[in-house]
């Protein structure tokens, strides 16, 4: 009996997973790597698993940590969307718009997040709110890059249609260009998710005494690989799910793009 395609891509990702995890075990217990450096996966896991309820050495358990990690990671992410992806649309569709927001957005959008820090300190203190700040500016860039993208590969005749069938530009905007677009859109809400957890170990730079990347940071002044890798593989695992979920919303908002 053949194994259908699906199950035989999960069988191949089990057993992938299986030999990094293993080629990872052996390297760091036959000493290739010294264990000062890097720690093996069973420590990894458990250390994941005391976290759960230890909070030592960081002072909050793992759970703590990702609430308030997943707390200013989803605030930059939604105001990067509210404000993205409408920016990016109308940057598409209005060649005013692009005229006006373009030229500002292209020079804003080469500056890594990180050198935002020093001036968000100045303007924003040190608080949470400066921390949701430097995600946004991580984030909002995919948002607007896709939005636009996505609008401007509608086709021109579906455009024209609706100017022959006497749709005003609102109309047409948002019953033909938006529906065109959503695939692109939730594309690059997929990539500005990722870039906001990417961005989240910067942004917890700030006098934090929680979170994800202020577990990492203090694995590295206490040299504790385990502690490191612990806090880098919930930020991995945490950032595949929630894409996962706006892979759903996808299915459910956008599931002509699949045919």
């Amino acid at each position: 009996m053949k194994i259908k395609g699906k199950k035989r891509t999960i069988i191949r990702a089990v057993i992938g997973l299986s030999s990094f995890f293993l080629i990872w075990e052996m390297i760091v217990r036959l000493g290739i790597i010294p264990r000062n450096r890097m720690s093996p996966f069973t420590e990894v896991i458990a250390t994941f698993i005391r976290k759960i309820t230890d909070p030592t050495p960081d002072g909050a358990t793992i759970i703590e940590h990702f609430l308030t990690s997943f707390s200013v990671a989803f605030s930059g992410f939604v105001v990067a969307a509210l404000i993205g992806v409408p920016l990016g649309m109308m940057m598409g569709y209005n060649r005013y718009a692009k005229a006006y927001a373009n030229t500002i957005f292209e020079i804003l959008r080469p500056i890594p997040p990180i050198a935002w820090i020093p001036i968000i300190m100045l303007l924003l203190g040190i608080g949470t709110s400066a921390k949701i700040f430097i995600i946004f500016v991580a984030a909002v860039v995919p948002a607007v890059i896709n939005s636009y993208t996505g609008i401007k590969r509608v086709p021109e005749v579906y455009i024209n249609v609706g100017k022959s069938l006497g749709m005003s530009h609102f109309k047409i905007f948002t019953k033909i260009c938006i529906p065109h677009a959503l695939p692109a859109v939730f594309t690059g809400l997929r990539l500005s998710l990722n870039t906001a957890w990417v961005a989240l170990v910067a942004a917890e730079l700030l006098a934090s005494t929680k979170g994800l990347g202020y577990m990492i940071q203090i694995g590295r002044v206490l040299a504790k690989p385990e502690i490191i890798i612990t806090g880098m593989i919930v930020i991995g695992c945490s950032g595949a799910v929630m894409s996962g979920l706006l892979g759903l919303f996808e299915k459910r908002f956008a599931k002509w793009s699949r045919k």
